[in-house]
């Protein structure tokens, strides 16, 4: 009979390789050129995920009997060179189990609504293609025990979502909301990047068991000082607040919006909105080491529940108020693990994302209600009014009205102080190297060139 951690390693893989079949399965016929058919890509994707839930819940039930809070699978160093190598390595813990077990019982409940929602639509394929990367880059973020496997989730999960927003990609403005989601998650993905070379640089390598240190989630014992975690932590918080859209980034959420409300939900309401959080989940021991980044991370948190409130209530869409009011949510999760309420967290992020993805997929048939209602009414339903607003001045009212029309002016700020110094900073640096090129390149006249005579000229022009 196999040893449990036979057992483990091969549920283990077993989890990651469900949808890494599924990207195969979607993924090289369309490049090939080959379509596949909706019942096909459907069945697909039921097994597939069916499969990985099934795997993950059969590890968490064998840790439960077994006792196990701690269950590394590590599939051996890819890469081993001096001060360096690369592993690939799965951890199960109280935290990656319960966030597996709900992506891919949301993804499956989003599988089978699109299935019906892009039923016959032109880029059917191409969704779940999309979606399959999607998956698997939660899944392997979710399960990361190295920084550099959880970089590759990331990416997957960015590369995903900006693509989704522009689906609709013969309309100009999905693609440009596209391209702004990626922009922002670049700067994201730079800033966790960055944080992988100092801990390496710090402690020798990438593993989180190294950088939380002893113990099990969440009572680890990292071996870094106040300084080293402010720094490692820092970088890893811009990069969850740009994945998760906190403040400063929170004005690429509703641009996200133009995507398929499959892929809003999911996304933006569900799992890809709270990755940023479940980032800072990870490293909640790192923060406990530096009160001041503590500090920081509660601040984001608070400003951004308040930001995500004002803002929301003026929308009028149902996806940007839903998506605002997801942010909201985010925003007190993030405050809950900053004050080092992580269990609480934890429950608060897996509760809302259920919560939002069902109104997300109820917000068209909610939509087409109402009006149903409206109509039979021959009115306008009431609508009620804050009563906190009676309590401000006009001036004030109609000042703060403005700023959450216009989304706290965030993407305008962007724009000016950190996209436009560095696009201006390329420029001047696209100048010099065409200037340089341009002398370098320029020949070298040797000896001074005789002008040639009359004579000669009409020679040349005979011969």
């Amino acid at each position: 009979m196999p040893s449990e951690t036979v057992i483990l390693t091969a549920l283990g893989f077993v989890v990651v390789a469900m949808p890494a079949i599924l990207v195969v399965y979607l993924g090289v016929p369309s490049l090939l050129g080959i379509r596949i058919s909706e019942a096909s890509a459907n069945a697909m994707a039921y097994a597939t995920v069916v499969l990985g839930l099934a795997a993950s819940v059969a590890v968490l039930v064998l840790m439960l009997v077994l006792g196990r809070r701690h269950v590394p699978v590590d599939f051996g160093a890819w890469v081993a060179i001096p001060r360096y190598h690369f592993n690939i390595k799965l951890v199960f813990d109280r935290l990656s189990v319960p966030f597996a077990i709900l992506t891919f019982l949301l993804c499956g409940t989003i599988s089978a609504f699109a299935s019906r929602y892009m039923h016959r639509e032109t880029g059917f394929n191409r969704f779940f293609v999309l979606y399959s990367l999607f998956v698997l880059g939660m899944i392997l973020t979710t399960l990361a025990g190295t920084v550099e496997l959880l970089f590759a989730g990331w990416e997957l999960v960015g590369l995903s979502s900006a693509l989704l927003v522009a689906f609709f990609q013969e309309r100009a403005a999905p693609v440009r909301n596209g391209l702004w989601v990626w922009i922002i998650y670049r700067l994201s993905d730079a800033a966790l990047l960055v944080a992988a070379v100092v801990l390496h640089h710090l402690t020798g390598e990438g593993d989180f068991d190294q950088l939380c240190g002893r113990g099990y989630w969440p009572d680890e014992h990292p071996p870094l000082t106040a300084q080293q975690a402010f720094i490692v932590g820092g970088l890893l918080v811009v990069a969850a607040a740009g994945k998760s859209a906190l403040v400063p980034f929170s004005g690429w959420l509703p641009r996200a919006m133009e995507g398929p409300t499959p892929s809003s939900a999911i996304f933006y309401g569900a799992l890809s909105v709270h990755l940023g959080a479940f980032l800072l989940l990870r490293i909640g021991p790192v923060l406990e080491v530096s009160p001041a980044l503590s500090v920081i991370v509660v601040g984001i948190g608070l400003l951004t529940a308040a930001f995500a409130a004002l803002t929301g209530r003026v929308q009028t869409d149902i996806k940007s108020a839903l998506s605002f009011a997801s942010l909201t949510q985010v925003g007190l999760i993030v405050a809950e693990i900053g004050l080092g309420l992580r269990y609480l967290a934890l429950i608060h992020l897996l509760g809302h994302a259920c919560l939002r993805t069902l109104q997300f997929l109820r917000a068209p048939t909610l939509l087409q209600e109402q009006r149903s209602l409206e109509n039979a009414l021959g009115e306008r339903l009431p609508q009620r009014r804050s009563p906190w607003g009676d309590w401000l001045p006009g001036p004030v009212r109609r000042w703060t009205y403005r700023f959450a029309l216009e989304r706290g002016y965030l993407d305008a700020i962007l724009h000016d102080w950190i996209a436009l110094p560095f696009q201006q900073l390329f420029r001047w640096c696209d100048r010099l190297e065409r200037a340089w090129t341009g002398l370098l390149s320029r020949p070298v006249r040797w000896r001074k060139e005789a002008t040639p005579t009359k004579q000669e000229l009409v020679e040349e022009l005979i011969s």
